[in-house]
């Protein structure tokens, strides 16, 4: 790409990455962030937390994330010129100066580019937290942080899908909110470290105010967070531009007389009232010290061109007059998937991308990463004659009288791979509900589609038609009517198509969109990536179905050749004569062409519904969950201190040097009277705390959530522990043993050892608290055990690929699975246990959709974490689980510690009653690829096998003595 005025701020995007990339991959940027911000990045993305989820931020997200943090807080860049002098110095002389000195681009001011339906609301949640949690718990205010934060969105569909992410999803009947389905709350596991989440919460649910509560009037605590859209500012201004001051009335008055009937000349009691009671809004976000604003879909934030004068939209206009009296103080964060405006016309069109992009996760990354739907344009056979037909709707005198014969045929077109879907769709999950898309610019030609549609066949239920006007707005009243039937779509089958004027351009997020069909009144375009992002977000997000996914989006993007199937696929039913509007997309690999009737393996390709056989009881097995009764108690066992490793890594007098000589002030607070006696900063990476007691309960808060998370995602109780018998034995080891000498926390301030040095000490007690609490779980005896043994024919069936799948007998199953890649042993073993004399019964255990037959265990780095097996199987004697391995994995250390962990769950299991462990001994091996091929050449069983590959707890732990 050549690098120009109009593009330079996509290559500041791609440098800015691989700075960031490098700094985050070598630790150097958690080590010049905010004891805060390091927490949050390692929470949200390092290694060992990411294993512990099953739902993470995927790359670009990250990438997002990271970039805008390093240049704010790591560089304190403080312009958009200041990016490009700090990390594209060479290119500073091809920037245009002049737009770049606008106080607009004179504040810290980033840009997200990131392809629509990849989840950038995530990202704002993100960066609200990280400024948040930082201005929340600043000794002293910086101005590079604050608890004031502005959304604003285009229109009424964004801003409202705002308010589900933000405050809840309307509760039917009542017209109010559920705060706990908002995102920060449904995924507080993935957004909140523990120990900040009341902290969180509590200031989200206190502090929001949207534009009904009325910005400036409803009463906050220590911040806000407005939600709006840019309307707030509309009436802000009069037809010259100039900004109009609420406070000034007689200004007002003047601009408003000599008052005119009619709403025409704006006089009209409601916009006198909206523009002076606007303006106290304006005045009250104006007057904050410090705000962050973030603006969604800020392509909408551009300048106009009016006589060859260059003016601000309304929405800018208000944004300038909130930064004026801030400075730096003020910082703007703008989404967008198209963050570019268009200079010329046709061939000559030149796309001038905004000079504050500082991140460029775009469409085909994201379509080859598989995080949005892979585009299909449709070349049916249905449509080859297209190009003889007109394309524009019937009209006489200007006004529509019907479809032309083009528009039936694509519609036609559409219904067809509509029906198609629901057909192939329905028979692999009946949940899977595709629908299909009519966008039309004219609001006269949407009455005609609705009409022809449902004389094809489709009920009125099945049609839901949402009229808007040129600027994309709809009559509010109509809106309540359509909101909660249209955002709800996803769950049920009617309506099947939604037929659109302009509407559903921005905020349509849902995920069932399959087929597209954009009718046009004219030769232009019509927003081809506002109308395409409309179906772009996953339908098929199952694991089950990443691999025929993945080897779809091949086929397509990078052979060029037809898919096999249309999971996940975005079928663009689109007139020939507007093919040359695609060829970016297609020259780029954003796009596929389809050219036949329907996928080559057909709308699902190989998936099936496996269920169980008619014969399946003789082969069913049960998984065996301990459970504990709520008033069981723990025997008398302690936290043996004295196996509690010592703190090694720096004496301790060396400690208390840290604490000297890193120069570190601390605050403290008394949580009654809010009384500062005292000043200390807290340096540790986990956590703050504010006294010696605190400190223990927040140790122990730690530890057990962990616990309590494993136990929640396996769905039974895993550990019952006496809080106060645990902070006992923490207290002990830190007094007794953690220094290797006596150690007084109370003698000055010596406790705030504990925190220093970037929280070394923390984390070595925190890693050797969770070591000893899951042996002490071990240890452990219950009054009277109690066995739920879940039969795995609970879960009646199974999606996987035929390809990828065989019919065998000894299994409750019609076939079995294997994996797609590197799976030649395990189907292998599959086939071999099938044919095995000793074999009763065996299953291939579902990662997925077995979700019961979980090990936990404590990782190398002493997290917790969930082991799946990949076999049981039953013979006379023994049920054995078996976990398959390629050779060079056999002695990586996690399997060592999952080969501890399940022997010990074993060893509880066989002192069960045998009826509760199906009247057999339970053993566990490790097979390796090399010894399963050498065996089962040499004609050996599976009882054979396993004399060779039973693991013992001696082997594991390297002590001969333990069994």
């Amino acid at each position: 790409m050549a690098i120009n005025s109009s593009n330079i701020s996509i290559e500041l995007a791609h440098r800015l990455t691989d700075v960031t990339a490098k700094a985050w991959a070598d630790g150097t940027m958690l080590a010049q962030v905010t004891p805060i911000t390091a927490h949050l990045l390692n929470y949200w993305f390092g290694e060992a937390r990411c294993d512990q989820r099953t739902l993470n931020f995927h790359e670009g997200q990250r990438q997002a994330i990271l970039n805008v943090i390093y240049l704010h807080e790591v560089l304190r860049s403080t312009t958009v010129l200041d990016h490009y002098t700090k990390i594209t110095p060479d290119l500073v002389d091809q920037l245009d100066h002049v737009q770049l000195a606008q106080s607009k681009y004179r504040i810290p001011k980033y840009a997200v580019k990131m392809a629509t339906g990849t989840g950038k609301t995530w990202v704002m949640h993100a960066l609200i937290l990280w400024q948040m949690l930082n201005a929340l718990h600043e000794a002293e205010p910086s101005g590079r942080y604050t608890r004031n934060f502005l959304i604003v969105a285009p229109g009424l569909i964004v801003y409202e899908r705002l308010k589900d992410a933000f405050c809840g999803s309307m509760r039917p009947g009542d017209g109010t909110r559920d705060f706990t389905t908002n995102d920060y709350c449904r995924n507080q596991d993935l957004f909140i470290p523990e120990m900040y989440r009341n902290e969180v919460l509590s200031f989200i649910q206190n502090n929001i105010v949207t534009k009904e509560d009325g910005i400036g009037r409803k009463v906050t605590g220590n911040g806000i967070i407005a939600l709006t859209n840019w309307h707030l500012f509309e009436n802000e201004f009069d037809a010259h531009g100039d900004e109009a001051s609420a406070c000034d009335a007689p200004a007002i008055v003047a601009d408003l007389l000599p008052l005119r009937p009619g709403k025409a000349a704006g006089n009209d009691l409601n916009t006198i009232d909206g523009r002076v009671l606007g303006g106290t809004e304006l005045d009250y976000l104006a007057s904050l010290d410090d705000i962050m604003v973030i603006n969604d879909e800020a392509h909408h934030i551009h300048e106009l061109k009016r006589n060859g004068e260059v003016e601000e939209v309304e929405w800018q206009k208000g944004l300038n007059a909130i930064a004026s009296p801030k400075g730096d103080r003020f910082m703007q964060v703008d989404f967008s998937a198209t963050p570019f405006d268009t200079r010329g016309s046709g061939r000559n069109q030149v796309k001038c991308y905004f000079p504050h992009i500082v991140v460029d996760f775009d469409l085909p990354t994201a379509m080859r990463m598989g995080l949005v739907k892979t585009l299909l344009i449709d070349r049916r056979q249905e449509l080859t004659d297209l190009p003889r037909l007109d394309y524009r709707a019937q009209r006489v005198r200007g006004r529509v009288t019907g479809l032309c014969n083009g528009q039936r045929v694509m519609l036609r077109a559409g219904l067809t791979k509509l029906r198609k879907l629901e057909r192939d769709f329905t028979e692999i999950d009946e949940r899977k509900n595709p629908k299909m898309l009519v966008v039309c610019e004219d609001t006269q030609v949407s009455p005609y589609v609705v009409d022809f549609l449902i004389g094809e066949g489709l009920d009125n239920a099945d049609v839901l038609r949402i009229d808007s006007d040129a600027k994309g707005n709809v009559v509010e009243k109509e809106w309540k009517e359509v909101e909660t039937r249209l955002f709800d779509i996803d769950r049920h089958k009617s309506p099947k198509v939604i037929v659109s004027v302009l509407m559903l351009r921005e905020g349509f997020d849902v995920n069932n969109i399959c087929v597209i069909v954009p009718l046009r009144a004219s030769d232009a375009p019509i927003l081809l990536e506002q109308t395409i992002g409309r179906g772009l977000r996953l339908m098929w997000r199952e694991p089950e179905y990443s691999s025929i996914k993945l080897e779809d989006r091949k086929r397509v993007l990078v052979q060029h050749g037809d898919p096999s199937t249309y999971i996940d696929m975005l079928s663009i039913i689109e007139h020939p004569a507007f093919l040359e509007f695609y060829k970016d997309l297609l020259d780029n690999g954003l796009a596929g062409i389809d050219g036949g009737d329907v996928a080559t393996g057909g709308s699902t390709g190989d998936i099936m519904r496996v269920g169980l056989k008619p014969d399946y009881a003789q082969y069913d097995m049960a998984w065996p969950v301990i459970l504990r009764e709520a008033d069981e108690e723990l025997c008398e066992a302690e936290v043996d201190i004295n196996q509690l490793a010592k703190f090694t890594a720096f004496p301790i007098d060396t400690l208390r040097t840290f604490l000297a000589t890193e120069g570190e002030t601390f605050i403290s607070q008394e949580i009654t009277t809010q009384t500062q006696f005292g000043r200390y900063k807290v340096d540790a990476n986990l956590f703050t705390a504010e006294s010696y007691s605190e400190y223990l309960q927040k140790i122990l808060h730690i530890v057990t959530q962990r616990m309590d998370r494993q136990r929640r995602n396996g769905g039974f109780p895993m550990l019952q522990v006496y809080g106060a018998r645990i902070v006992g034995a923490i207290d002990a080891y830190i007094r007794t043993r953690l220094f290797g000498k006596p150690f007084d926390p109370f003698n000055g301030n010596d406790w705030k050892i504990l925190l220093a040095k970037d929280g070394i000490v923390t984390q070595h007690i925190v890693k050797e608290l969770a070591r000893a609490i899951f042996s002490l779980q071990e240890s452990t005896t219950t009054i009277q055990a109690e066995v739920h043994q879940v039969a795995f024919s609970t879960i009646q069936v199974l999606r996987m690929r035929e390809s990828c799948s065989q019919p065998l007998q000894k299994t409750i199953y019609e076939r079995t699975p294997f994996p797609s890649h590197g799976g030649g042993l395990e189907e292998a073993f599959e086939q071999f246990l099938d044919k095995d004399a000793c074999v009763e019964a065996f299953l291939k255990i579902s990662e997925t959709q077995h979700t019961f037959a979980i090990i936990n265990y404590i990782r190398d780095d002493g997290m917790l974490a969930v082991y799946h097996p990949d076999f049981i199987v039953r013979t006379h004697d023994y049920v054995y689980v078996v976990e398959t391995k390629g050779s060079d994995k056999i002695n990586d250390k996690n399997v060592r510690l999952k080969q501890k962990a399940t022997l010990q769950w074993l060893k509880r299991i066989n002192a069960l009653d045998a009826e509760s462990r199906m009247n057999r001994q339970w053993q566990y091996l490790l097979l390796g690829e090399n010894t399963y091929y050498s065996f089962a050449s040499g004609g050996a069983n599976l009882q054979d096998i396993a004399q060779r590959c039973k693991v013992s707890l001696s082997e594991v732990t390297g002590n001969l003595f333990e069994e």
